[in-house]
């Protein structure tokens, strides 16, 4: 009788690697999960640098995870196809040891039970693989769940960075332009002009009262007299108001 190769035997070398790299994977994930941005963004001489590099860092690590999970789905749908095959392999065993019962060779049908047990060992612990990797699946979740939360907290800190050096940046700029030479000589020259413009409006008040021509024009007299009605007329109000217009009038009589 034709034995086939056992699934576990096949899977093996790639099994322990797949753990190896499991672990290896876990581990940085969980390292990156519980950083503390604000103190390595504190400690970092170049802040801009160390947060595109957490950032870098993150997005290699969710691909990989990623990638890690798809190939944990991938060892699942392999395993049930085995643990498929060997419940027929046991079903079929258990037909031969039946037939060989059947012929009085006891001996063959011992010897295929035999068979069969080994196929039902290797089915229950592809079954307890597969259980490991569910659990496995469970943590790949979690994890992608928390290095998204994670990056999408790096990258608002990138953005509020990059916002405080551009602000940064202009202060500079302006403080180096206040504290610039150029700027002061042209300040400077403003004052001067400013002076100027006031000594020539100097003289031209200092002429127009020389030549008479400071006094006021017949415009301005018919104006200021009309001022004056206004205010004879807004006082006798509020002496009205006050009930004064009458005793003023008495006085006068």
């Amino acid at each position: 009788m034709r034995r086939s190769p056992t699934p576990t035997q096949a899977s093996a070398p790639r099994d322990a690697n797949y753990g190896v790299a499991f672990m290896g994977i876990f581990s940085r994930t969980r390292d990156i999960i519980a950083a503390n941005f604000t103190d390595m963004l504190d400690k970092a001489d170049d802040p801009t640098k160390m947060i595109r590099m957490i950032i870098l860092e993150m997005e290699e690590t969710l691909v990989e995870v990623r990638a890690s999970a798809a190939r944990t789905i991938a060892d699942q749908k392999e395993m049930h196809r085995h643990t498929v095959k060997l419940e027929r392999l046991q079903a079929d065993w258990s037909d031969k040891a039946q037939l060989a019962l059947s012929k009085d060779r006891e001996d063959l049908a011992r010897a295929a039970l035999v068979e069969k047990k080994k196929a039902g060992d290797m089915a229950d612990q592809l079954k307890q693989e597969i259980a490991v990797l569910d659990d496995a699946l469970r943590a790949y979740e979690q994890d992608i769940e928390k290095l998204q939360v994670r990056l999408r907290e790096a990258r608002s800190r990138q953005t509020a960075i990059a916002a405080r050096l551009e602000s940064a940046e202009n202060r500079v700029k302006l403080r180096s332009l206040m504290t610039n030479e150029r700027v002061d000589e042209a300040l400077t020259r403003f004052d001067q002009l400013e002076r100027r413009v006031d000594y020539a409006e100097g003289r031209a008040d200092a002429l127009s009262i020389a030549d008479g021509s400071g006094k006021p024009s017949l415009s301005d007299e018919i104006a200021a007299l009309a001022g004056k009605d206004q205010i004879d007329d807004e006082l006798a109000e509020m002496k009205r108001a006050l009930g004064l217009s009458d005793q003023d009038d008495t006085k006068e009589g």
